[in-house]
């Protein structure tokens, strides 16, 4: 039986980045209806608004996207904040959806909460295999419990509850706030706004040796749909690529695409975060047949397009 075909499905984080894609998406399979829980009628991190989110929507589906998540800088200046708000929201989602008898909970964690010194490529068996890279490790451990948590649930309550890890995102839509985005609308914003002032120089952080795996927001919420539709089992799956980038070869990248050249200068008192990030997307391929389509050249014109018309 279907988990989207003319079902209520709720989408936490509905109308972020990811989300307004993955509702997109969602109508497009045909779910019967999608309520979009708004942070001004329901703060997700208290129970009782949890509670009243239940009531009023019914769900036989819940695709928990909702997070308090930032880039590198974000995460040193909120560790608590950060820890608190992810758990708290999964906590009380996970457990109105056991009271409730929910058809399916799907929770999206997050590619840091593998450990710091992970062999690369990522494997899902390796997510217990040590500790995360410090900067994010708060929002990275809140998420993995929610794994636990989940598989807990299905153990003793029945609770159909899957977990997905989609690695970096990036594209149309997403969020180009210099202070909280992460690395991609951050650079596409440096180097457009260095373009048009005709700025000699742009400083990225760090020394450009660290790796990334990113994933175009389409394919994140197309997998998404496929795994809420076939996937019913208690492995977390990796959701992404398989293919990383240097940070320097992405900044090289993004200032020839966006028609910068000027300097580049790197600096190397910032953090790099985790050494390299790339997942085996194996899982994802034999559980529920899914593969990235949008290769990151592509992908990045299509994301410098949308702000050069929005900006």
């Amino acid at each position: 039986m279907s988990a989207i075909v003319d079902k209520k499905v709720v989408v936490t984080g509905g109308a972020g980045f990811l989300g307004s894609f993955l509702c997109e998406r969602l109508e497009e399979a045909g779910a019967g209806e999608l309520f979009v829980p708004r942070i001004e009628d329901y703060d997700l991190t208290e129970p009782e608004a949890v509670k009243q989110m239940y009531r009023d929507a019914e769900p036989d589906t819940v695709i928990h996207l909702a997070a308090q998540v930032g880039g590198i800088g974000a995460n040193r200046e909120n560790p608590g904040r950060y820890f608190y708000a992810n758990m708290a929201m999964g906590l009380h989602l996970i457990e109105e959806a056991r009271k409730h008898n929910l058809g399916k909970f799907v929770q999206i964690g997050t590619v840091c909460a593998y450990p710091k010194f992970a062999p690369v490529p990522f494997r899902e068996d390796d997510l217990w295999n040590g500790y995360p890279e410090e900067t994010n490790a708060p929002y990275g451990i809140a998420k993995k419990a929610l794994l636990v948590m989940l598989q807990a649930y299905r153990q003793q309550y029945n609770l159909n509850g899957i977990y997905l890890l989609p690695v970096n995102l990036y594209g149309p839509r997403d969020n180009f706030d210099l202070e909280s985005s992460h690395v991609i609308p951050a650079l596409i914003r440096k180097f457009v706004t260095a373009r048009d002032e005709q700025a000699p120089q742009v400083t990225a952080w760090g020394t450009g040796s660290a790796s990334r795996e990113f994933l175009y927001v389409e394919d994140a919420a197309r997998a998404i749909v496929m795994a809420t539709e076939s996937y019913n089992g208690e492995q977390p799956v990796n959701i992404g690529t398989s293919r990383e980038i240097t940070i320097r070869d992405l900044v090289e990248l993004i200032a020839s695409l966006t028609g910068y050249e000027g300097e580049v200068l790197w600096d190397t008192s910032k953090p790099d975060g985790q050494p390299r990030r790339k997942l085996d997307t194996t899982r994802a391929g034999q559980l529920f047949d899914f593969e990235a389509e949008v290769d990151l050249e592509d992908g990045l014109r299509k994301t410098i397009d949308w702000w050069e018309s929005h900006d």
